[in-house]
């Protein structure tokens, strides 16, 4: 008799213990406007593919959270905004697919070349996220080009959306649409 008021203690434990949050409803992800046609081949001189480079971010970007600038020096996080994976991780996958649909040129991640990446396209991606003050979501990004021969070139990209609605959906859409704005421009700069 003894052991019965422990056995309902420990019956009732499972709906006690919690082992971490519940997960959001959705991911949030980012889709590239032009794609390359399935079925498409592709082949070219050594030194003529293009390599897009995983952008480098600020600490507040290494997370898979939903950034909002909030002041000057204050950033938080969106709550239940989680991306599928790291921002410039999704940021690079969608450059390098609109690249590749635009230009007709190999695109290379920078694990699949050997010896011949052909033009190296690296950068940082300093903004990426939702303005709480303005209501817009920002990307900057600061690319590099450098090629086989030596030569360098920067310029800084940005493209900014204004959010009607404070949701993390519409935050994505918004984001998915500067992004492939960026990738557009991005890709007739590597053309040119």
């Amino acid at each position: 008799m003894r052991l019965w008021p422990a056995l309902l203690m420990l019956l009732a434990l499972p709906g006690c213990i919690s082992f971490g949050e519940d997960p959001p409803p959705f991911l949030l992800t980012l889709t590239p406007g032009q794609t390359v046609e399935p079925g498409t081949s592709r082949a070219g001189a050594d030194g003529r593919s293009i390599t897009i480079a995983e952008p480098q971010i600020p600490q507040k970007l290494s997370t898979n959270r939903l950034a909002v600038t909030t002041g000057e020096t204050t950033v938080s996080y969106f709550p239940d905004a989680i991306w599928a994976d790291t921002p410039n991780a999704l940021f690079r996958d969608l450059v390098g697919e609109v690249v590749a649909a635009r230009t007709g040129r190999i695109v290379l991640d920078p694990r699949q070349y050997s010896s011949s990446p052909g033009l190296i396209v690296n950068g940082q991606l300093r903004e990426f996220g939702y303005d709480s003050r303005s209501r817009q979501v920002v990307i900057v990004y600061e690319a590099v080009i450098d090629d086989e021969v030596g030569g360098i070139r920067t310029r800084r990209f940005e493209a900014s959306e204004p959010v009607a609605v404070e949701e993390a959906q519409y935050l994505a859409q918004a984001l998915n649409s500067a992004a492939n704005r960026v990738a557009a421009e991005v890709s007739d700069w590597v053309a040119g």
